[in-house]
């Protein structure tokens, strides 16, 4: 067996063990269906066979109680319990002879019982029966003898011969029983011995062959792992696992050549580097000079434009009127491209600063923030009859001021882009996703179609020209900027039936987080809150300024609603300025 591989000594040894296993479980198994027939006759034949033998004696007792009661009284009905027991006897014997079939000395001692109970029928009751209709009661007593009664006593006996044969037969198969079952527990503890000594044997064989091997060629490794990358190693045991040695040999001669190719590689790769690291100095450096190179160079155009501005705007004043109508038209250009190339410098410095000029993270009441944000809108509200509704939002970690302008653009961006003739509404509503803040501001403006989804957050993209809508195509550049400097992203919601839905997310404290776990464990789940631009979520109170307390109408389509945060909770704040 030194040639064999531990493959074929393991199956070897699990063949002869099963070989042994299939044996026993043959022989337990034909023993177990003739210790199931034994039970059965047992309980399904010789059974009830004792109780119907008993009912077979009790029904030829009624016919013979029946018929001397009758031949006493001469009374008719006393002959009711002797056709009962006729009827009895013939359903006893027809049942006890559906279970004879592999009783035939039982069966022989049944059939000599009929024959005597009906000889005695013959012989005793009917002609008592008969002489006592027809000629009284004495003469029916007369025929009751010695001799009529001896005849039961034989049918009697006859029974008893057939009780006493079922018993032999019930407790053959009882003693068959007890054996068969003896000889099962023998073959079980046998089958257990043979796992026993099967497992011991495994045991065994896998320390030596296994186990030992294994630990060899491992103290080896561990050798070479620790630095001793010449010492040769050496198998032992069965061929896989000599080979396996010379596979892991042939590793270690391959690491140790490939060792002196990785030193040399390494002082290669610390010189390079060195050398990224000062061309990453360098770019630094050179990032740094030109940003403040763009915020010197936006505050020195800042002078050149306010002169432009302010002198044309004199011009404006002064010789409006004065010139004809195309010098108006002229000077009315210089002083909108003058004021356009202000907002466009202001527009890029808060761009610039986003990110660079930081105070830190501080907790942030986005419901204060909105208030601050219907402060600064409120007259381009007043100008568009426009409504600013929010729910209530949460308290989130971020910097103030970059919040507050994240949202006022987003408001100014749903009051600007109104539909003619339709009242702007804008709603700011806030749901749980997960461990991020999912805020939304819907309005029902004239919408953006989903092939620019992307193309609005670009900057200086621009979807209409500068006469139809004013503003430098910058705010939804800042916005998202400002959402990715919080940890967040933003898109737009293509998905809603009319106006425009903005989305972003934000990083939710993990007091929040824990919170609604906790909620979703063990409350029920909370009702929705509205979404749309409208804020018809329920709500205790109404804060408003500069309009009416009332809830506010439902725009068509607006109907969407969102899951109230914190456990369903809403606010009902509102500003309302038309």
């Amino acid at each position: 067996m030194r040639g064999w591989s531990l493959r074929q000594r393991v199956i070897a040894l699990l063949a002869v063990v099963g070989i042994l296993l299939v044996g026993l479980a043959a022989v337990e198994g034909v023993m177990a269906a003739r210790n199931r027939t034994q039970v059965d006759a047992l309980l399904n034949k010789t059974g009830p066979l004792r109780v119907q033998s008993q009912e077979l004696l009790n029904a030829l007792l009624d016919q013979e109680t029946a018929v001397r009661g009758y031949a006493v009284s001469g009374d008719r009905a006393d002959l009711a319990p002797y056709d009962a027991g006729v009827r009895q006897e013939r359903d006893v014997v027809t049942s006890m002879r559906a279970l004879l079939a592999d009783y035939p000395r039982i069966d022989d001692d049944l059939r000599i019982v009929e024959a005597r109970a009906e000889q005695w029928r013959q012989s005793v009751a009917q002609p008592v029966v008969t002489t006592t209709a027809q000629r009284g009661t004495a003469a029916g007593q007369a025929l009751i003898t010695e001799d009529a009664r001896q005849q039961f006593d034989d049918v009697r006996a006859a029974v008893e011969d057939l009780q006493a044969e079922i018993l032999n037969a019930r407790e053959s198969n009882a003693r068959e029983v007890r054996s068969t079952g003896n000889l099962l527990a023998v073959l079980l503890i046998v089958a257990a011995l043979v796992v026993v000594i099967a497992g011991s044997l495994l045991l065994l064989s896998l320390d030596r062959m296994v186990v030992r091997p294994l630990t060899g060629l491992a103290d080896q490794v561990r050798e070479v792992a620790e630095g001793d990358f010449h010492h040769e190693i050496s198998g032992s045991g069965p061929p896989e696992f000599m080979r396996l040695a010379e596979d892991v040999d042939a590793m270690r001669r391959r690491i140790a050549a490939d060792l002196a190719e990785v030193r040399e590689a390494r002082e290669r790769i610390e010189w390079v580097n060195s050398q990224l690291q000062q061309q990453a100095e360098e770019l630094t450096r050179s990032n740094r000079d030109l940003e403040q190179f763009a915020y010197v160079a936006s505050h020195d155009l800042q002078e050149p434009l306010r002169k432009v501005a302010s002198f044309c705007q004199l011009l404006q004043r002064r010789y409006a009127g004065r010139l004809d109508e195309r010098a108006d038209q002229y000077i009315a250009f210089a002083v909108d491209g003058a004021q356009r190339m202000q907002r466009l410098i202001n527009d890029l410095l808060a761009f610039s600063r986003i990110g660079r000029l930081t105070s830190g993270f501080t907790e942030v009441d986005l419901n204060k923030v909105m208030g601050d944000v219907a402060a600064q809108t409120e007259s381009a509200r007043q100008y568009a009859d426009a409504e600013l509704t929010w729910s209530e939002l949460p308290v989130i970690r971020g910097e103030e001021p970059l919040l507050t302008n994240l949202l006022a653009n987003l408001v100014s961006n749903s009051v600007k882009f109104r539909r003619p003739d339709v009242p702007p509404k804008v709603h700011v509503s806030a749901r749980l996703v997960g461990e991020e803040w999912e805020i939304t501001c819907r309005d029902n403006g004239i919408g953006i179609e989903p092939e620019f989804a992307d193309k609005i957050f670009v900057i200086f993209q621009r979807l209409h020209s500068k006469d139809a809508y004013p503003g430098t195509g910058i705010g939804l550049a800042i916005v998202k900027k400002i959402v990715e400097y919080h940890g967040g992203r933003v898109w737009v919601d293509t998905d809603v039936a009319e106006g425009t839905a903005i989305r972003f997310t934000l990083p939710a404290t993990p007091e929040d987080v824990e919170a609604a776990a906790a909620g979703s464990a063990g409350d029920a789940q909370a009702p929705e809150e509205a979404d749309g631009p409208d804020g018809t979520a329920a709500a205790d109170a109404d804060q408003t300024a500069g309009g009416t307390s009332g809830p506010p109408a439902q725009p068509d389509g607006a109907d969407r609603a969102e899951e109230a945060p914190e456990g369903g909770r809403t606010g009902g704040m509102r500003e309302t300025v038309g």
